[in-house]
């Protein structure tokens, strides 16, 4: 007897939105739930490039891709066609293939439509078809609950329509909740007005309605981490930290190859040593902060792990500080991409040098890494505050007056970081904590058994 269910999966066209869906995506086959996964050809490529063959034959979920919607390449398009245009033929593609689906597999029709939350247009696809609608909350729950209080924020002259602030005061939900900077609000680009209100406009103040219209909303976190938000969003289900499936390895929707050497030179590093610096894939650095991360990474005398990009430079490739390889060369190791969850699993790991993006701080909790702190837009300046005021597992980074975080304000916060034993403790708390929730009995582990179950109704 076949499957009864059968499940899209819509994810934003972004690595930090493709991961965990795809994670989502296999555990709810693990759970005998047929899976279709629909990426944009030009993410579908680069995923697909980037998957290991052996992974690419067992892979349990269908990948396929529909067209961009623009007649542009996609490296060409601004980024206000991309998400502003593209919709409105992307989703006829979109309808298009479901309806395909549908006529093939008499037997198993499409039953619900899993979409992130910032593609909520395709949750008005899923409606107009008569499918049960699931929004997916890619990043955390405080920051949830601050977008959907974006209308009252309006009202009460705090910012504009465009998201911009009017108040100079900073901005709090609730005790329990570290309190928004007016600078560092969960909308906010530094030093590009524009694209804060393009942001504001078209990821915040659509989100209540897509809310409303979906049957379920999930979100990649486990209540016993934000336990007083949860309380102020009492429909929404937490299912995190989704994790990568143990039977296939940790490929998730990579765009870029994993360097297959990284875990055999962490095997040759010193327990608790290791230094692993990744900043996720669209922080760009010019060449002055370059040279400075490169050399307050050296200067720590720690062994040090250091993603970097091929696109991490603005427009340029990057230049090391002379004799920088050369010098470092024993204990330094420098890749494009890395195994992230395997290497903040790894024993020889010490710390977690970071941008704070959601599914990073999810990884690094959940393997009880200690933070070093460097945020620079949207939500993860707010999850740098969990990380170092209310959790208290992590440093912060502070760029001088020229927006520049030194050389010496790296190894500091470093040395200071790796010597200090409650942050330890605290982060071991933390693992302990999220290990729970998602082990048979835990919160998160009963949470998606009910919303696996649901999606077979």
């Amino acid at each position: 007897m076949g499957n009864k269910s059968h499940v899209i999966v819509v994810p934003f066209p972004a690595q930090g939105h493709v991961a965990p869906l795809m994670k989502l995506a296999y555990s709810l086959a693990d759970h005998g739930i047929k899976v279709t996964f629909i990426n944009t050809e030009s993410i579908h490529m680069r995923i697909m490039s980037a998957m290991p063959e052996e992974f690419a034959e067992q892979c349990p979920i269908s990948l396929v891709s529909i067209p961009e919607g623009l007649e542009s390449k996609p490296d060409e398009q601004d980024k206000e066609e991309a998400v502003e245009i593209a919709p409105r033929s992307t989703r006829v593609h979109l309808q298009n293939l479901i309806q395909n689906i549908n006529q093939v597999n008499n037997d198993v029709k499409v039953t619900h439509v899993v979409a992130d939350i910032a593609n909520g247009w395709v949750l008005e696809v899923a409606k107009k078809l008569f499918i049960k609608p699931v929004a997916f909350v890619p990043y955390g729950l405080g920051n949830l609950a601050f977008i959907l209080h974006a209308p009252k924020l309006i009202e009460a002259g705090i910012i504009d329509v465009d998201g911009i602030p009017i108040k100079r005061e900073p901005i709090c939900l609730s005790k329990e909740i570290p309190a928004w900077n007016i600078d560092e609000l969960t909308w906010s680009i530094q030093g590009d007005s524009e694209e804060q209100k393009f942001v504001f406009r078209n990821f915040v103040k659509t989100t209540g309605e897509y809310v409303r219209i979906s049957d379920s909303l999930i979100v990649n976190s486990f209540y016993e981490l934000e336990s007083s938000v949860s309380n102020l969003l009492p429909n929404i289900l937490p299912i995190g930290p989704l994790i990568a499936n143990a039977r296939l390895g940790t490929f998730s929707g990579n765009l870029w190859p994993e360097d297959s050497t990284t875990l055999s030179w962490l095997d040759k590093q010193p327990a608790r040593s290791v230094i692993y610096a990744a900043f996720g894939s669209t922080l760009v650095c010019n060449q002055q902060q370059f040279n400075e991360l490169a050399l307050g990474l050296e200067m720590t005398g720690q062994p040090f792990l250091w993603v970097v990009r091929s696109d991490f430079m603005k427009g340029d490739i990057a230049e090391y500080p002379d004799g920088f390889m050369e010098r470092n060369e024993s204990h330094g190791k420098i890749v494009k991409w890395a195994p992230q969850e395997k290497v903040l699993a790894h024993p020889s790991t010490a710390c977690y040098f970071s941008h704070c993006g959601w599914n990073s701080t999810m990884e690094g909790v959940t393997n009880g890494v200690p933070f070093l702190c460097w945020p620079y837009c949207v939500d993860q300046f707010h999850n740098r505050d969990y990380i170092c005021e209310a959790w208290k597992v992590g440093l912060r980074v502070m760029p001088n007056e020229n927006g520049i975080v030194s050389r010496h304000e790296i190894k500091t916060k470093i040395e200071k970081l790796l010597s200090n034993k409650d942050i330890k403790a605290n982060s071991l708390k933390l693992k302990e904590m999220t290990r729970k929730s998602i082990s048979e009995g835990g919160s998160s582990f009963k949470n998606f058994i009910s919303f696996a179950e649901q999606m077979k109704q």
